[in-house]
This record gives C-alpha cells, sequence and structure tokens, in this order.
C-alpha cells in the first residue's frame, strides 16, 4: 500500500458529470441462505456464525471492484432472508491488507438521503446513498464493514467468494469505523448480503456479464488472487478498452440452466442478477454441466439456452456463447461418457446453432485432444492444492480461456 492515495470524502458528495449514469463495477449473485452452498476454503464457522445468522456482529468484507470512480454506492440484499435484517455503522474504506482499512479511507455510509441505520424486509434489496471519492486507484480492493443489529436471521450470502473477508465475533457489537483489525479475529471465504457495488461512470460504458456455474464462479482459482477467467477478461478488456467497459461476475456454484441447484435456475435469476445489471450490453454464458450432472437431456439443455438467449435479446442484450469444458473422468454424473457425448452436442448447437451473437470456446482452449479431458496442466488445483477435480480448470486454465475471447465480439 505504499504509495497508494486514496481519499473518501462524505457521502453524497457531488462530484459527477451531468451526463454520467450508474454501472455496476462489482457483483456476486445471492444464491440462497447461509449455510447453503459450496464455499472453497471456508474455516469452520458454526461458533462464529451460526447456521441462525448473526448477532450483534460486525462483518469487513472485502471486494474489487473493476471500474474505480468518484462517486460508488453499494446494494444489500435479504432475497432469502425469513426477517428484516437491520444494518448501521455501515463504512466503505480501502482495504490495506488482511482485517485492515487504509488509514484516513473509511467513511461512513447513508441511506435513504443520510440516514446512518437500514432495514432490509425479506425479499428485498436497498441501495446505499453515493459516496464520493477524491482519488482512486485501480489496483486495489473495497473494503465494506457494516454492524448486523440484533439477531439477523438466515443471512442472505454468496458462498464462493474466492476471497478472504472479516468477522467479529457474535454479540462484539459494532465496529465498523475502526481502521484496525484487532475487532476481526475471524474469517470467512464468503461475501454476506452485499451484492453489488456501482459506480458513476460515463454514458456508454459497456458492462459485460460473466454468467455461469462454478467454472465462472472460480473453483479451483487462487484464494485472493482475483484469477477466475472473468477476472482474467477484465484484464484484456481495460488492456483494450481502458474504462469504456467493465466486467462483472454472475456465477453461483452448482448452478444450472433449468432447475433450482446452486441457487434458482439460471433462467429464473436472469431478470434478478442480470437484467438488474445498471449499464449492462453483453452477457457470456457458460452453463449447462451441471444440468447434464442433474440427468437433463441435450435437448432440453439446449431449449433452454435458447429460452435465455432470446429473453436477453429482447431487452436488446448481445449473448456469447460459451462451450461447456470438459468434465470427462471426473464425477459419476458429470464424468461419464454418456454425459461427455451430450456435452459435444450442445457444444456444436452452441458453434453452429445460430442462436448466439458469437462463441467464446473454452472447450477448444482447455480440452486434451488425445484424451478427451481437461489437459493435464489445468487440472492441479490452484485453490486448496492437490490434483484437482478433472472438472473446474486451474488458474492457468481459467486464463486460457479468457485469453480465446475474441474481443471484437464485446
Amino acid at each position: 500500500m505504499v504509495g497508494r492515495v486514496v481519499v473518501l470524502l462524505l457521502a453524497g458528495a457531488c462530484c459527477a458529470n451531468a451526463a454520467d449514469t450508474w454501472v455496476a463495477s462489482w457483483a456476486a449473485s445471492p444464491h440462497g441462505p447461509y449455510p447453503s452452498g459450496n464455499a472453497v476454503a471456508q474455516p469452520e464457522l458454526k461458533e462464529i456464525l451460526p447456521p441462525a445468522g448473526a448477532n450483534d456482529q460486525t462483518f469487513r468484507l472485502i471486494v474489487k471492484p473493476d471500474r474505480w470512480a468518484k462517486r460508488m454506492r453499494l446494494r444489500f440484499t435479504n432475497v432469502f432472508g425469513a426477517q428484516p435484517v437491520s444494518l448501521d455503522d455501515v463504512y466503505l474504506g480501502i482495504h490495506a491488507g488482511a482485517g485492515r482499512v487504509l488509514t484516513h479511507t473509511n467513511r461512513a455510509v447513508a441511506f435513504d438521503h443520510g440516514k446512518r441505520a437500514v432495514t432490509i424486509e425479506p425479499g428485498k434489496f436497498v441501495y446505499s446513498d453515493a459516496v464520493a471519492l477524491e482519488s482512486v486507484d485501480e489496483s486495489g480492493k473495497l473494503a465494506v464493514s457494516f454492524h448486523v443489529v440484533g439477531a439477523s436471521g438466515p443471512l442472505t450470502w454468496h458462498a464462493k467468494a474466492m476471497t478472504t473477508s472479516y468477522l467479529t465475533a457474535p454479540h462484539a457489537g459494532s465496529h465498523g469505523a475502526e481502521e484496525a483489525s484487532d475487532a476481526f479475529p475471524f474469517t470467512t471465504t464468503s461475501w454476506y448480503l452485499l451484492d453489488d457495488v456501482e459506480t458513476m461512470a460515463p454514458q456508454g460504458t459497456k458492462v459485460i456479464a460473466a454468467f455461469g456455474d462454478s467454472i465462472t464462479d472460480g473453483t479451483n482459482s487462487t484464494i485472493n488472487g482475483d484469477d477466475r477467467w472473468p477476472d482474467f477478461l477484465a484484464q484484456r478488456v481495460h488492456a483494450a478498452m481502458g474504462d469504456r467497459a467493465v466486467v462483472v461476475n454472475e456465477g453461483i456454484g452448482g448452478n444450472k440452466i433449468i432447475g433450482p441447484g446452486g441457487g434458482p435456475a439460471a433462467l429464473d435469476r436472469l431478470d434478478r442478477d442480470v437484467l438488474g445489471l445498471p449499464g449492462l450490453q453483453t452477457v457470456i454464458w457458460l452453463e449447462g454441466i451441471n444440468d447434464l450432472g442433474a440427468g437433463a437431456s441435450a435437448e432440453e439443455i439446449m431449449e433452454g439456452l435458447r429460452k435465455g438467449v432470446a429473453r436477453l435479446h429482447e431487452h436488446h442484450i448481445k449473448v456469447i456463447g460459451a462451450t461447456i469444458t470438459s468434465a470427462l473422468n471426473s464425477t459419476p454424473t458429470q464424468g461419464t461418457p454418456e454425459a461427455d457425448a451430450k456435452r459435444k452436442a450442445i457444444n456444436r448447437f452452441i458453434r453452429t446453432g445460430g442462436v448466439f451473437d458469437g462463441v467464446a470456446d473454452f472447450d477448444a482452449a482447455t480440452v486434451d485432444s488425445n484424451t478427451g479431458a481437461l489437459r493435464p496442466e489445468f487440472q492441479p488445483s490452484s485453490s486448496t492444492g492437490g490434483p484437482g477435480d478433472r472438472l473446474h480448470p486451474n488458474r492457468a486454465g481459467y486464463q486460457a480461456m479468457a485469453k480465446c475471447i475474441d474481443l471484437k465480439l464485446l
């Protein structure tokens, strides 16, 4: 953090161009109530964060926005909650490492024109007021701190953050204003309640959404490495387009196209997770392997893809179809020769069916032509070590996937 100068001003300060608009800069699709889902490298939390939820507890979530700007706002969701969740002492600062916030950057976040507390009803979400930044540094991350007042009940969450965030003990009270990490002894690799960070940006800024399952969510990528395929794609996009484009990740581990599991089916969450993104222009859709594992036919999956693309096209969203990467010899469901034959049929449809506006051929970029499985160098797990699961690519595999996307499609 040496040499970084980042100053946050008071929430709501006016510094945006009149022609600017809100665009999504970071996102995490909520998939269910904690602790359902598939976290990676999660510490045992049942004593710190029981299944019943938080209680008089402060969270410090670490997130990496894909676009920094002089105005940001936060969105919190209680979509899977069973009771109202009340938050106060919400703060936005620059992450300084571990559980710390960079000195003099932690500023209070308000709601509803200056209120310091907010209650989110079950099934609803709320936006914060704007927070203004005097200067920004695109190399860093944000620390979003908030205090859960009383008992939360079931927490809406995103299990597979692949990023370390920080927790106080239950009944520890409010500590979001503190820049030090002393009050945050516990860690989690998941995000809770927060599902969107937005920035003010010039009209026409393109938001590109990566939409899919655990391979988009980043299983087997590096914890705190920000090396999922959408992260590598974002690096390429910014090198070519600067801040005129943003990449956000709307993957959910275990997600399916046409049935529940790993959260609502993709077709059921299009409105919430994709069409609800401000500034959205393009979707890259990689999904289907979990449908195959659940026994769906190739025809059912292809019909689901048709329906999803038609829905997105109704809103003038460009859709890039991503071919499904090999899972051969992985699980007893996705890894069978029968499932692989269906996968190849779906990939032929994606490449030649004329439904999509373009193709990202992830299969061609990652398959071993001799075995039909993932290439050996893409299998050892970058998350927790070991040989990998033959289903999820590792860091090198995700990099190869991002490199194969023709940026002219975007």
